[in-house]
């Protein structure tokens, strides 16, 4: 057995090698192979932002009609899926190339606790759709007055 003599340098290397590893893997790796990101079959890009009384969730499906899109709550999960049709070869004649994606779609989204997903309204309007989650009254923010003492 051979002594070889410990190298402080040689462990942060290794360190440094295994991050650049990681990063290079999780940055180039292709937005289909993300979990959770997209469910099943194809991504669409999704905001979630909150005003004083709603949680709004929107999401760009373009060339969909409301009735291609399902929405559905199940605990704390919002999930929304459909199809992204494709046209039909013989109207599109010789095909050069295909940017356009198509194929299904699924994509769940976690919300916060304490959201009435009763009293959830959707929208859709220019391939935009727009779920509105009202937040509960304990959540909303309440403007407290102040009292000057003299």
């Amino acid at each position: 057995m051979a002594l070889t003599r410990w190298d402080p340098f040689r462990e942060m290397v290794s360190l440094r090698d295994a991050m650049d590893r990681l990063l290079e893997r999780s940055l180039i790796r292709p937005l289909r192979d993300w979990p959770g990101l997209m469910g099943s079959g194809l991504a669409i890009s999704v905001d979630m932002y909150e005003t004083d009384d709603d949680l709004v969730i929107s999401a760009e499906l373009p060339g969909l009609k409301p009735e291609d899109v399902d929405i559905s709550v199940t605990g704390n999960t919002l999930t929304l899926k459909g199809e992204f049709q494709t046209e039909r070869e013989g109207e599109r004649g010789n095909v050069h190339f295909q940017e356009r994606r198509y194929g299904k779609f699924q994509r769940s989204i976690p919300l916060p606790t304490g959201i009435d997903t009763e009293a959830t309204e959707a929208e859709f309007e220019d391939g935009v759709l727009k779920v509105k989650l009202p937040k509960p009254e304990e959540t909303k923010p309440k403007q407290i007055a102040i009292k000057a003492k003299l």
